[in-house]
């Protein structure tokens, strides 16, 4: 059935849009919801003219937001946690978690729904972390997780971004636990 989309359906189709979908799609879920409406020439007109409103208004999101990621261009947030001595969490970094920091780096609340983490973190190091902050504005943010105790370096070294702790190393003269105790 071909119809005309009335409100954005994610993975659908947008204001405006005409498209064929399944009938069953279509006379079940779209058209009941007021998603969608047969494309008649008349539904098409009305569609058309929300469709420009749609974009004007997405168009003011979108500078909103770009001023916001370019507050948040090259800033980077640590959260500190609880981690064994391999730099496992005993938790886990969420989305919420992440939202509380980046909104501190803002000044204003960030939803944990804009935070695009596939799943929490497990581990200490540093991550990228994507935060939608309108549909198409998406800045990076640079989060270093670190466990709680343990020294926040600026830039981390190939250990702490792999979370694991080096060894100490001994001094010139002396002679290491390790090698110490293979000698006796």
């Amino acid at each position: 059935m071909k119809v005309v989309f009335l409100k954005d359906v994610e993975g659908s189709g947008r204001i405006g849009e005409i498209k064929n979908v399944a009938d069953g799609y279509a006379r079940n879920y779209l058209l009941p919801q007021g998603l969608a409406a047969p494309a008649t020439p008349e539904a098409i007109r009305k569609a058309e003219a929300r469709a420009v409103i749609e974009a004007r208004k997405q168009a003011q999101l979108d500078e909103a937001a770009q001023t916001l990621a370019d507050r948040l261009a090259g800033a980077s947030a640590t959260i500190v946690a609880k981690a064994g001595s391999k730099g496992r969490l005993f938790g886990s970094v969420t989305q919420a978690d992440i939202a509380e920091e980046v909104g501190k780096l803002l000044g204003q609340e960030v939803d944990r729904h804009q935070v695009l983490l596939p799943e929490p973190i497990k581990e200490t190091g540093d991550y990228k972390v994507t935060v939608q902050l309108s549909r198409n504005v998406r800045p990076v943010v640079s989060l270093r997780v670190a466990a709680e105790g343990a020294p926040v370096e600026e830039k981390g070294g190939e250990a702490a971004a792999e979370g694991e702790e080096a060894e100490p190393q001994p001094e010139e003269g002396q002679v290491s636990e390790s090698e110490s105790e293979s000698e006796g």
